[in-house]
């Protein structure tokens, strides 16, 4: 493949991302010209302080959503998890770590209850989380007690985490040169293994592409930002979590299996992909993500309540991973979809309170982006089958 190569691949649409990032750009010069502070290096890092927990729980979504499901109380499995971290530390004196690992741990049971129901018993994903959202939100609220509030402490590692922790300006720049190199070598690794299988492989010029990518986007990030506080470790661990989902989907016979499933459950079952168990695991995987956003909410708020959560938490994570380009129809997306439209959404409401409008309008810019994204998704879809008929 060479550079003209990639080039018409990406005007046909076979990178679908980049259309997202495209209309990201867009939002970010509107809003910076509307007003410079926008663009200012310390806006910034709170925008992204502001994507972590939010990009943490559309990553779940993302992950159901590409299984062809839905999970509408990925807010209120949040807010249980904020509930249990903030009360069982302060309020029961137990070690914030422990707590964490409570929350986390509900969070799955509560995916592991809705995967069983939903691939055994047949029930209707989107009747069954909309029940659980109801249940978890009652049991959320049970667990704040009758003061429904509960403040954590500054000193706490949880709220330092999220609020006051930034990586150092020497690590943030060894960390791009290593993910450059990573990049360049599995680039060329993957060219000399399709190059002996005799199959077309991406020239060089195309492997450095790729690698100078990221070293524009991450060297250019931790070079403005740097002007302010810098990148959150909160930050670094959603971009991980993006990673290791993105490699998860792309390299292994469990991401191909949930493409499988949300493509045609009947057909991935006759194929031989364990269907039920793909569905249990997106489940799980999702509620897990829903409780550790709700950990970072906590501690990003330095405090849990019964609005924690609440709201409209599940529509946004939800339409974060709809406009980041994943299919409401399954089989199609990408981890990277949970980062790109988190960014799109926050930066909107961003935006638009720097503009000092209300929340009124946020919410009609917010829904028509999301009927833009959805009617962009079926039209494609659209294409698809009437592709696959023509041939």
């Amino acid at each position: 493949m060479t550079v003209a190569d990639l080039w018409r691949s990406v005007r046909a649409g076979e990178h679908p991302l980049l259309a997202i990032v495209a209309a990201l750009v867009v939002i970010w010069v509107a809003f910076g010209l509307a007003d410079p502070t926008f663009f200012s290096p310390e806006n910034l890092v709170n925008l992204s302080l502001q994507s972590v927990a939010i990009g943490v729980i559309a990553l779940g979504v993302v992950l159901v959503l590409m299984a062809g499901q839905i999970d509408l109380s990925v807010g209120s499995v949040g807010g249980l998890a904020a509930a249990i971290v903030a009360v069982g530390s302060v309020n029961g004196g137990l070690p914030v770590a422990v707590c964490v690992l409570v929350a986390l741990a509900a969070g799955a049971a509560v995916g592991l209850l809705y995967g069983l129901l939903v691939a055994r018993a047949g029930l209707p994903a989107f009747i069954l989380t909309l029940a659980g959202l109801l249940v978890i939100a009652g049991i959320q609220w049970r667990v704040l007690g009758p003061d429904g509030s509960v403040n954590l402490p500054f000193e706490s590692w949880l709220v330092k985490f999220a609020q006051a922790w930034f990586v150092p300006a020497p690590l943030a720049w060894a960390g791009v040169g290593l993910i450059v190199v990573a990049t360049a070598a599995v680039g060329l690794v993957e060219r000399a293994r399709r190059l002996h299988a005799d199959l077309p492989a991406p020239t060089y010029a195309v492997v450095a592409l790729r690698a100078a990518v990221p070293a524009v986007v991450l060297g250019g990030a931790v070079a403005y930002l740097g002007q302010a506080r810098g990148i959150g470790w909160s930050v670094v661990l959603l971009v991980a979590l993006v990673a290791v989902a993105d490699i998860l989907l792309r390299r292994t016979r469990w991401g191909r299996g949930v493409r499988a499933v949300g493509g045609s459950a009947r057909t991935a079952r006759l194929a031989g992909v364990p269907v039920r168990a793909v569905l249990t695991s997106v489940f799980v995987a999702c509620s897990t993500l829903a409780a550790l956003g709700g950990v970072l909410a906590a501690g990003r708020l330095a405090a849990a309540n019964q609005g924690t959560g609440g709201g409209e938490l599940f529509l946004t994570a939800i339409a974060a991973a709809v406009i980041g380009g994943t299919s409401l129809y399954g089989g199609r997306g990408s981890a990277w979809s949970a980062l790109l439209g988190v960014l799109v959404i926050q930066s909107i409401a961003n935006g638009l309170t720097l503009l000092d409008l209300d929340a009124a309008t946020r919410n009609i810019v917010t829904g028509v982006v999301l009927a833009a994204a959805v009617s962009i998704d079926t039209l494609l879809r659209r294409r698809q089958q009437e592709h696959v008929a023509a041939r």
